[in-house]
């Protein structure tokens, strides 16, 4: 064996910064930064969950993905089952103005291990399945979803790898019977939010680490020249999304235990991080919801590495939420 002994300066070593799985790149580090708070313990971490959004009573609904069932959690932490369904995958939640809530689902999974044939159904505010609006022979697999005021909504596919751009952003018109593309060819999109006037909508694309800002110049219509990609993420991977009354764009970072906010133009303006990240705890980071009229937001996530389990963890962002079910 050679009689190799290198330096001290050309030894290269972990930082405390840098030893965990999801270290916080270095152009990210120096970011105002907020830290959230258990708010209240779902389940152990075979509790997937997704798709937090807030009812006119003030209950938080979300989704227990791989359980196929739509939760809903009180004011006073009373944790309840609004709907189950087998094989459904639901995903994400969208509320009406007139109550009733709409889930998107990723749909069935296949014999190579995929999501297929998902859908968007719609229950009353008591759980029970009204009707299916996106049905799966539409050939998408649902995993987002978000209203605009003429009561249309954005949903995103999440068909698709790194190489095979087969996923997308799609809008429903209000009376359910167009589906119009608004950007095909992505791969495996993912997030969808709205700017507070829905002159702007936001995709990120999972598995191309892209955040999509898209001017609109009509429901579903891009304005010419509107479409950009103003940031890049590193690591794994950018999730849902969420916009406050200010415009600012808040991303879940799947595997990475934090969100990333960005202003209205898409420059990172700072970072929320959930507690024990630096011990690998609570990575499945997979989304948000801003309370309305409140700076407070709640973030679903799940221990995967550790033994925390699936939490909802509470803080307050940079400006308040809006209830996008008021101006529907």
């Amino acid at each position: 064996m050679l009689d190799i002994h290198p330096s001290e300066g050309s030894t290269l070593s972990y930082q405390d910064s840098t030893r965990c799985l999801a270290p916080i790149p270095f152009s990210e580090r120096d970011l105002p930064t907020a830290i959230a708070e258990p708010y209240f313990k779902v389940g152990d971490s075979t509790v997937a969950l997704e798709g937090p959004a807030f009812d006119r009573q003030g209950n938080l609904l979300f989704v227990d993905i791989y359980g196929g069932r739509v939760l809903r959690l009180s004011p006073s932490r009373q944790l309840t089952t609004l709907y189950t369904e087998p094989d459904l995958h639901p995903a994400g939640i969208a509320i009406h103005r007139d109550g009733r809530i709409f889930v998107a689902c990723v749909g069935p999974i296949n014999a190579v291990g995929q999501f297929d044939a998902g859908s968007v159904i719609v229950l009353d505010a008591q759980g029970r399945k009204l009707e299916t609006v996106v049905p799966p022979q539409a050939g998408h697999v649902v995993d987002d979803i978000v209203f605009d005021r003429e009561g249309g909504f954005y949903f995103t596919d999440f068909r698709g790898t790194s190489t095979e751009a087969t996923g997308g952003l799609f809008y429903v018109t209000p009376d359910h019977r167009e589906i119009r593309p608004v950007l095909p060819h992505m791969c495996a999109a993912n997030g969808v939010a709205l700017s507070p006037d829905d002159k702007v909508v936001w995709a990120t694309e999972y598995c191309a680490n892209r955040l999509h800002r898209i001017e609109l110049a009509a429901p579903g219509v891009r304005a010419r020249g509107g479409v950009s990609v103003p940031y890049t993420f590193a690591g794994r991977a950018p999730d849902s999304m969420r916009t406050d009354s200010a415009g600012n764009a808040y991303v879940a970072l799947n595997w990475q235990a934090r969100l990333l906010v960005l202003s209205p133009f898409g420059v990172p303006i700072g970072q929320i991080l959930l507690p024990g990240r630096e011990q690998d705890m609570f990575l499945k980071s997979t989304s948000l919801a801003l309370v309305p009229g409140s700076r407070d937001l709640v973030i679903v996530a799940r221990d995967v590495v550790r033994d925390g389990g699936a939490v909802v963890f509470t803080a307050r962002g940079v400006a308040p939420g809006f209830a996008m079910f008021s101006h529907q």
